[in-house]
């Protein structure tokens, strides 16, 4: 059986102000046509299907043209809510839409309810949990059980009041889900029945590598799951980090998303993850580039270097980050750079700086006694890294001279 593993579209999200819109249609439209050269199975969303929980109306009504499109070309299609979604409102007509072949999976307390696909290639049915995003404190609710939750037992053993109890983790609410899950797959083979097995989640694996675009679950590493938490599935299809990345020899992965939605994605390569599951239950995978939407780059240098060097020229295109290090910024840089770069959203100032300056090395009795014009002019290299003209040094002088005159008046 053939997957296609995708996520975190985040339709609707804006860059840096700017509509990505057009964008993710070209790269939905182009993971339809994937679809349809490569005769997938079924397609896997691993949840951030929207990039809010109150998405545009222009969002959803790509989400659902898109859901449409991929059902015409033959896919199957089992989708989960993210973080970035509302639960609810994704979930809505799960069971309806089920009939016709799509889950949009938002129900926590469904997390381990399966979508079984019958095989074509001879081999075993394939089970799909469909697992969304777990809030630890939802899915703590939603399960109806605590012993899930680890409770340290005070050293004077009195009775605290669940001071005691530790918080639940992230890591907690994936065991809940995937031992429910596991213990499906379980009876179904006890009952005789050949089945192979997909999880689709949406969390933070421990050791996965984050970008600066993803929203934090919460803070410290509780948010983290293990890898253990997947044991007994032959593959698992993950959402929440932006850049594609694979663990367990290819069996659990990230796909990644299908654009880059921050600067620090600018060496990553947008794809798909095409899985082939052997009728055995082994997996082959295939990393399939986008190569649809706008770059992003970030550029460094004075402003003269940015607008004559012809090695920038595919940056032209792309989304810009500009980093001057002239000494001083100069003019409309901003608008300057834009007649090059005309997607330039970001403009960042960091001049060379001497950190060595005389005032670094004083003590406290010298700063107290030194001239208070000499301590503006060395704060002022400092800074900047280059010594005050003389006209800046005139204006600090008459500065001075002009606070001394209203303190003694």
């Amino acid at each position: 059986m053939r997957i296609l593993h995708t996520s975190d579209w985040h339709l609707g999200r804006l860059f840096h102000r700017a509509s990505l819109l057009d964008e993710q249609a070209a790269a939905l439209a182009r993971i339809v046509e994937v679809v349809r050269e490569e005769r997938v199975d079924v397609v896997v969303i691993a949840g951030d299907l929207y990039d809010r929980a109150i998405p545009p109306a222009e969002a959803v009504e790509l989400f659902d043209t898109t859901l449409l499109e991929l059902r015409r070309a033959g896919a199957a299609i089992v989708a989960i809510s993210g973080n970035h979604d509302s639960a609810v409102r994704v979930g809505y007509g799960d069971r309806l839409l089920a009939e016709v072949g799509v889950t949009v999976r938002g129900d926590l307390s469904r997390a381990a309810d399966p979508v079984e696909l019958p095989a074509r290639d001879g081999g075993a049915s394939v089970v799909v949990y469909p697992i969304p995003y777990l809030d630890p404190l939802a899915a703590a609710h939603v399960s109806g059980v605590t012993d899930a939750v680890a409770v340290d037992v005070p050293a004077d053993g009195a009775d605290h009041t669940g001071e005691a109890r530790r918080r639940v983790s992230h890591h907690d609410a994936m065991t809940w889900a995937t031992a429910r899950a596991r213990a499906d797959l379980a009876q179904r083979r006890s009952d005789g029945a050949r089945v192979r097995s997909v999880v689709v989640a949406h969390t933070f694996l421990t050791g996965g590598n984050p970008s600066e675009s993803e929203r934090e679950l919460t803070q410290g590493n509780v948010d983290q799951v293990r890898l253990d938490a997947f044991d007994g599935f032959d593959y698992v299809a993950l959402g929440h980090l932006h850049q594609g990345q694979a663990f367990d020899g290819g069996r659990v992965a990230y796909s990644g998303t299908p654009l880059p939605y921050s600067f620090s994605e600018q060496h990553h390569t947008k794809a798909v993850r095409l899985v082939d599951l052997a009728p055995d239950g082994t997996v082959d995978v295939r990393v399939v580039p986008l190569g649809v939407g706008r770059g992003v780059h970030t550029l460094t240098g004075t402003l003269d270097q940015l607008l004559t060097d012809p090695a920038l020229h595919a940056a032209e295109r792309a989304w810009v980050q500009a980093v001057l290090t002239d000494p001083v910024l100069p003019l409309q840089a901003m608008s300057r750079l834009q007649r090059r770069f005309p997607h330039t959203v970001e403009l960042r100032h960091e001049p060379p700086t001497d950190r060595s300056a005389p005032a670094a090395r004083r003590s406290g009795a010298q700063l107290r006694q030194a001239d208070p014009l000499e301590l503006a002019v060395e704060f002022l290299q400092e800074q900047r890294g280059l010594a005050a003209a003389e006209e800046e040094q005139r204006l600090l002088a008459e500065a001075l001279r002009r606070v001394r005159a209203e303190v003694t008046s």
